[in-house]
Formats: C-alpha cells, structure tokens, sequence
C-alpha cells in the first residue's frame, strides 16, 4: 500500500538513502532540508523511482516552518502516514572550544528539530488516530563519546521524549506508534561539511556503514514499529556495554576515542561548516569513506529475519 511520508534532513545522507528507499515501494515522498539544490536532486530521484516527490526548504529549528510545510504536504500530497526526524548538525570540537551559540544551535536542530517534527506529525495523525513517527537515533543515545558532547545530548534528549511521548500515547490508548531507530557509524557527508576547530579530518567511528543500510531500517521500522530497533552489531554491542561496564568505557574512550574519529589528513585554515547554512554542492547519500564502509550488516539481516517469524506466528 503507498503511503505518504515525510523524511527530515532528506537532501542527504541517511535521509537522502531513506526518501529513496519510501520512493522505492512506492511511497510519495516529501523531504525537508534547507539547501535548495540537494532537495530539487532529491526529487528528481524520487520521481525516477514513479514515486511522487516534493522538496521544501525548512529549517527544522523553526517550529512554525515546520508546521507550515507539514500543511502544504497534506495539501499536496495528503495525509500524512510516516513522519521520518533525521534532520541533525553537529560540532566536532572539545566541549571545552564549543561556543554557547554552536552549542545551542546543534541542540535546536538535532534535538528540538525532533520536538517539532513530532508535533507537526502528532496534530495531524491523532485526529486520524493512526499514523507512524520514526525518530532516527544513534547508539550514542546511550553511549557519549568525546568530541561530540552537544550532538550526544541532544540524541540523549531524543531518547528521554520519545519515552516520555509513548508513555503519554499509550494511556490515550493511541493507535498513533512512536519507533526509535538506534544507528551505527555511517559514511555519509557529514564528515564533509560538520564544523569543527580541529586540524585533522573527522571520520566516523569504525566499523563503518553505507546509508542504505540506515535507511533499510528505517524502512523496516515503519512498517515493523516496535519500541526501538538497534541496527548492526556495533551499535547493540555499545548499548549494552555502557549498561554494563560505563565506567571502564569511560576510560576506554578516553584513550582511543579521539583518535577513532580523526583521519590523518589536514584541515587547512579550519572550516565554517553547515551549522548555519547549508554547505553548496549535491554530495547525495554517501561521504567519502566508501572504500572502508560495508554495504550490509549480518546482525541487521538476522534481526529482521526473527521479526518476519514473529509476524508470521
């Protein structure tokens, strides 16, 4: 059945991989994200795919920008069966170099980003009490590392009202379901444009992945919306660690984590990044660590094979 859905922060990366994928199964599409450009490439692969596609340019900051587009999608598309927040930004830096402003803007897009997208979602799918909103989470939901301090609390703050809206969701007796989607590093361009006062190159943490195997996922949780989904073996491996043994990964991390995410390449005369706006150029899905990132994740494969044998039963 094609269904139409909303995919934050779509124009790239993970979110540009999963409006392919909706695009894909037949699903129309519409993608929020500020660059005008990647969002007219992410509609034209849309619309190859026989999908119907519409780019608007939004900055997920901006509740009522939010709510607005939420308003044309419905106008234009109808109404609204999977909200995807993805959208996200992030400073790599030590907390220590993090302005108050940087930090408050990664905090408004990554985190209140979510905030608004659910409530655009929430105003439209309760009065039809149906409806599936997917939150696009990482493993450091759970485990922070270095570098990284206002994306972790913002994805920690993911968590903790995503919990709080199930609950509430659950007393109303809502059919409206409400699924996290915990992710593993990724190759994708953030690694690209993401601002940082460091001079060496940044990188995700190995083992790395392909987007497609995000948006697989998320994909899947739309249609299989359960609590959460850990998706790869590196990210269940990280969750139940830090729920296990936290402090010996605090020292862990402390040796090797800021070396695991620093390539050996410089950074000439540091970098603005797409803090405040978008970076120019369509760089689509992927980042630049192709040659190191697998395409597919065994733990993944079985996780999904055990939850066709439960729909099955």
């Amino acid at each position: 059945m094609s269904r139409v859905v909303v995919v934050t922060g779509g124009s790239a990366g993970v979110g540009r991989a999963a409006a392919r994928a909706f695009a894909a199964r037949g699903d129309s599409v519409a993608v929020l994200a500020r660059g005008r450009g990647r969002l007219e490439a992410t509609e034209r692969e849309i619309q190859a795919c026989g999908a119907r596609g519409l780019g608007l340019s939004v900055d997920v900051a901006d509740a009522a920008a939010v709510e607005a587009a939420a308003e044309r999608i419905e106008g234009e598309l109808g109404p609204i069966d999977v909200w995807v927040n993805n959208a996200m930004a992030s400073v790599f830096a030590p907390f220590v170099d993090v302005s108050a402003s940087d930090f408050r803007r990664v905090t408004e897009v990554t985190y209140l980003g979510y905030v608004h997208g659910t409530m655009a979602a929430l105003r439209r799918m309760r009065a039809r009490d149906a409806g599936v909103i997917v939150q696009v989470g990482s493993a450091l939901a759970y485990r922070a590392i270095p570098l990284q301090s206002a994306y972790c609390g913002a994805k920690h703050a993911v968590e903790g009202f995503t919990e709080s809206l199930r609950c509430e969701l659950a007393h109303a007796k809502s059919r409206v379901r409400v699924t996290i989607v915990q992710l593993p590093a990724l190759n994708t361009p953030q690694f690209h444009w993401v601002k940082t006062s460091l001079d060496r190159h940044p990188q995700p943490v190995p083992p790395i992945f392909q987007p497609e195997v995000a948006a697989g996922a998320i994909v899947w949780a739309a249609e299989h919306p359960k609590r959460e989904h850990w998706v790869a073996w590196p990210t269940v491996r990280a969750i139940v660690a830090n729920r296990v043994v936290p402090g010996l990964l605090d020292r862990y991390l402390a040796r090797t984590g800021v070396d695991a995410q620093l390539t050996d390449r410089r950074i000439e005369g540091g970098r603005a990044g797409n803090l405040y706006d978008p970076v120019e150029g369509d760089l689509a899905a992927h980042g630049e660590f192709g040659d190191r990132s697998r395409a597919s994740s065994a733990s993944w494969r079985l996780t999904r094979a055990k939850g066709r044998l439960r729909i099955r039963r």
